[in-house]
């Protein structure tokens, strides 16, 4: 994939305090892994303060996910997942700004031989991961053993989209807006390896209700739809800083077998739960902070509350 050319138009004024957004990346990507621990985790205090409704969201989330622990043992995993997206903040300019040949040493990875096996087979393959904290550093890493495209939300701003892209690619073989399906057909098709995140709530158009967590959460169904084309393969990737130290860990599951089946519910039951399992590994380093539940069954209350553009609205 050909990645975007400069236009004059992104040196427009405007654009301005996105340069600076970019120039302030890049310093921070310089800086030794013990000074970008301290300034992503007090990142992430700051935001825990200046933030409220991404907080009380967070909290929300973990209530209901982990009704077993008590509250103080929730508000503290609360307060963990704000420190870790903040140093993610950090990883996210050191996956930009970095070679990856920098983590070579600094990364043990489990499962290849899995991933290789499917290769052979000449078959496409969908890797199905979750929204943690660095999702960048972790293709970054990935490339240090094979290309993968990934599926992504593309930015308003044109400065932020140009950057992104064009690192990402460094990475990446295709970069897949996440509303292009005939190019993510196109990429399996094609036997590439495909990242793609089906942990979040995009409504109820091609989603079925199914547990994550134990909480009945609209799952989209477009997993099991590409399983179909060109009998790509689907598995599980994990990944996850050991600690404060600056070691990681990234996992690839064996193929999921019988997926997908003839019965939607049960396939993202299966997706949801083996989702579970890899984020209890690292519960805090999850975006907690993605409304999760917002759609509910049968019209019942959501568990979030309503934001302020939206009160101003309903009066």
């Amino acid at each position: 994939m050909t990645p975007p050319a400069f236009t004059p138009g992104l040196l427009h004024p405007r654009y301005w305090p996105a340069w600076l957004l970019v120039c302030l990346l890049w310093l921070l990507a310089q800086l030794p892994w013990a000074l970008q621990r301290r300034l992503g985790a007090g990142l992430g205090a700051l935001a825990w303060h200046l933030v409220p409704m991404r907080r009380q969201d967070t909290l929300t989330n973990i209530a209901l996910c982990f009704p077993e622990l008590d509250v103080a043992a929730q508000l503290e995993l609360a307060r963990d997942s704000f420190r870790q997206s903040g140093i993610g903040v950090l990883e996210t300019a050191n996956a930009w700004f970095r070679a990856p040949e920098y983590y070579r040493k600094r990364i043990s990875f489990e499962g290849l031989e899995h991933l290789r096996a499917m290769q052979q087979r000449g078959r496409g393959i969908l890797l199905l991961g979750a929204h943690y904290s660095f999702v960048d550093l972790g293709a970054a890493m990935a490339s240090l053993h094979f290309r993968v495209d990934t599926v992504y939300r593309p930015q308003k701003n044109a400065v932020l989209e140009f950057v992104m892209t064009r690192r990402r690619l460094r990475h990446h073989e295709w970069t897949i807006p996440h509303r292009d399906t005939r190019m993510l057909l196109k990429a399996l098709k094609a036997s590439h390896i495909v990242w793609y995140t089906p942990d979040q709530d995009f409504g109820l158009e091609h989603a079925v209700f199914a547990p994550f967590f134990g909480i009945p959460a609209a799952t989209i169904t477009t997993p099991a739809r590409l399983a179909a084309v060109n009998q790509a393969a689907v598995m599980l990737i994990h990944f996850c800083r050991d600690g404060d130290q600056e070691r990681y860990r990234f996992l690839i599951t064996p193929p999921v077998e019988g997926y997908p089946s003839d019965d939607p519910v049960a396939d993202a039951t299966r997706i949801n739960h083996e989702l579970e399992t890899l984020i209890r590994r690292a519960p805090a380093q999850y975006l907690w902070s993605h409304r999760r539940f917002k759609t509910r069954q049968h019209g019942s209350p959501s568990p979030y509350q309503v934001k302020k553009k939206w009160k101003k609205r309903l009066q």
